[in-house]
């Protein structure tokens, strides 16, 4: 057993160094994981095994809320002492401290489910044996967790834990009176308040399931057909190169959810292609690594903080996957525009392209022998459209993939293959359980203290009450945290400090938890953890850091866009949700307003337009961009001046770029 490449990915194509390098990168998000031989193996597989058909059962039928949420950790903690080595040294061997941990995580979740309403009944007036537990179902939280995502997640639980303990020894405001063990672990291992809150729920109920379909796609070869219908539809030329990047990450990105593994399988396919047509190593590893970011706000299979949204926000998960639709939309919209300039930008540098063919099928001749590939994505959509609950849909997804797997004798699910293939969807979920779990304790920590509205009252305060400059506050906040923890983590983390603030100044709830997950997301191309630009630049053999940057220029302008949904009381249009005063035409025209001023962002980032600007052209290009994405702040601060800025903006970028025709008429060697 093994996290290493995607089953997409053939080892063969990349050299044995840059292999090792993406498979320790992957390993950095998804962990790293024993190959246990024998007996061991087996029964590693038949638990895993075991945790999938009790999550496929329990969206079938009812289990009550506590014993799910208990096993779901408990097949946690198991699997993830057997899978994962408490250090490198120990890899691939099952000292006997793992044992002892395996049977202490069984026993802790045994003991929890025993308990039934007992338990639930004393958390006021704890035995002391509830107490013990308790702490043992913290530390061997923390302890799986480490071994999944490393020491930063542990640590700053610790750290939430001890503000809980020694509240009344800070100073104000964030002194409390403090809690002792009696109130705080129960509050944290047995309430549903904690360890087993909404994101323990949602891991329970939503992201094992995606999991397991995700895990059944790669199995049914989807993501390499992904790719290659993607270079059959941009017509299989060296010239597309930049388009079929960005399409093949949306048609991957969307099943797989994950950016890191996106970024491989597009990359390892699609960089000999960008080299030869120009692309230097850092450009192509920063749109590979950007269209694998876009795998985690596309639809319908989004990061699992998308799940977590919906939770929150006590609405459906189709609810999240409509808000998503149109800046999902312009996210590519925004990257398509990039690798336009930047055709032309090495087509001027080169005097022209080299077509090459590539060697794909046509696209008609794909679709008709993969159709069914798209087929089970369709049908999640279509079944929550009709009135299905997320996790029935998702099931019955799965029964559709696996049926029509066997249109293709290489790809069946013959059982053999699919207990694999089942077992293989609750190890990945691994990691994403045990950092929900491992947040549930930060959440509890926050909840019982209040730190989460006395967090949002000092934002408000410090901002002077200005929502735009609350805003801001909030996304360097979002974005900070996230420089030390994983997506889903740090939209949890600041979905319950953050948020309010933006909520308390009258931003919608809907809108303020998508400012938060769009900024989240922002963590994955941001080092020290910018897990994708890394695996981008092992494939390129570009430098890491450097790649890191092009992939933020690649990002930058839609990532401006959550601004919109915060700070324009129209903006919650691009959202998909209406104000009573605004209409389908307002939402098109919002719409319209977003994607030419991402139009202008793209083309002045890139510093190239009809022809290469000068540095007062990308400024005055930036301007209009921004009169066209934030006419709302822009009036409401220069209202005298600018009476209608989304009308300057267009007007002033038109002019920009007549000026550019003209140059370009002038001296063609420019265009």
């Amino acid at each position: 057993m093994s996290s290493t490449l995607p089953p997409d990915i053939d080892p063969n194509s990349m050299d044995a160094e840059t292999s090792k390098r993406v498979s320790e990168l992957i390993e950095a998000e998804e962990g790293a994981m024993n190959r246990l031989p024998g007996l061991l193996g087996q029964a590693a597989v038949a638990i895993a095994l075991a945790m999938s058909l009790f999550h496929l059962w329990a969206a079938w039928d009812i289990v009550p809320t506590t014993t799910l949420r208990f096993a779901h950790v408990g097949f946690t903690m198991v699997l993830g002492f057997m899978l994962f080595p408490a250090a490198a040294r120990f890899r691939d061997r099952f000292p006997p401290w793992d044992w002892a941990l395996v049977a202490a995580g069984a026993y802790v979740t045994w003991y929890l489910i025993s308990g039934g309403d007992d338990l639930q009944d004393r958390i006021i007036f704890p035995e002391p044996m509830d107490i013990i537990v308790g702490w043992m179902l913290i530390a061997l939280v923390l302890e799986v967790t480490r071994r999944c995502t490393g020491w930063i997640m542990p640590v700053i639980a610790i750290s939430f834990l001890l503000y809980a303990s020694f509240g009344s020894h800070f100073p104000e405001p964030w002194t409390h009176r403090g809690y002792d063990a009696e109130r705080l672990v129960p509050h944290i291992a047995i309430t549903l308040e904690g360890i087993y809150g909404t994101a323990v729920d949602v891991s329970a109920t939503l992201i094992i399931l995606f999991t397991i379909y995700g895990a059944i796609l790669a199995s049914t070869g989807a993501g390499k057909y992904f790719v290659d219908f993607s270079f059959a539809a941009t017509g299989a030329k060296s010239s597309s190169a930049g388009r079929t990047v960005v399409l093949s990450a949306f048609l991957l990105g969307g099943p797989s959810g994950s950016g890191v593994a996106t970024t491989v399988t597009i990359g390892t396919v699609a960089w000999p292609m960008m080299k030869r047509v120009g692309y230097t190593a850092h450009d192509a590893g920063g749109l590979l690594a950007a269209g694998g970011l876009g795998a985690i706000i596309s639809p319908p299979i989004m990061g699992a903080a998308a799940f977590l949204i919906a939770e929150y926000l006590k609405i459906s998960y189709l609810d999240v996957l409509l808000m998503a639709v149109i800046p999902t939309c312009l996210f590519y919209a925004s990257l398509l525009f990039m690798v336009e300039l930047d055709q032309r930008r090495i087509r001027a540098a080169r005097g022209g392209i080299e077509d090459v063919k590539i060697d794909v099928e046509p696209a008609g001749v794909l679709f008709r022998k993969g159709w069914y590939h798209f087929s089970s994505l369709i049908a999640i959509v279509a079944f929550m459209s009709v009135g299905y609950s997320a996790t029935l849909s998702v099931l019955y997804a799965m029964l559709l993939a696996i049926a029509l797997s066997f249109l293709s004798k290489e790809h069946a699910l013959w059982p053999r293959k699919l207990i694999r293939t089942l077992a293989a969807g609750s190890e990945q979920a691994l990691s994403i359980a045990a950092t929900c779990a491992s947040a549930g304790i930060i959440v509890g920590c926050i909840t019982l203290t209040g730190l989460g509205l006395k967090f949002s009252d000092i934002a408000i305060q410090a901002a002077g009450g200005s929502l735009v400059i609350t805003a801001i506050y909030t996304a360097l906040i979002v974005w900070v945290v996230g420089l030390a923890v994983p997506v889903t983590a740090s939209y949890i983390i600041c979905a319950v400090v953050a948020a309010p603030a933006l909520m308390k100044l009258g931003v919608p709830d809907y809108a303020a938890h998508m400012f938060v997950f769009y900024y989240a997301v922002l963590s994955e191309v941001s080092p020290p953890t910018a897990l994708s630009p890394f695996a981008a630049a092992a494939i390129t053999r570009a430098g890491p850091y450097k790649t890191t940057l092009m992939a933020w220029k690649y990002t930058l302008p839609a990532f401006l866009l959550p601004f919109v949904f915060v700070t324009d009381p129209h903006g919650v249009g691009l959202l998909l949700n209406m104000t009573p005063d605004m209409t389908w035409v307002d939402i098109a025209w919002q719409t319209l307003l977003a994607t030419l001023g991402l139009a202008a962002l793209s083309s002045a980032t890139q510093g190239f337009g009809v022809t290469r600007m000068s540095q007062l052209e990308r400024w005055g290009m930036a301007l209009a961009g921004l009169l066209m994405v934030f006419p709302a702040v822009v009036e409401a601060a220069f209202g005298d001046l600018i009476p209608a800025p989304h009308l300057f903006g267009i007007v002033l970028g038109v002019a920009l770029l007549a000026v550019q025709i003209i140059r370009s008429r002038r001296s063609p060697a420019l265009a």
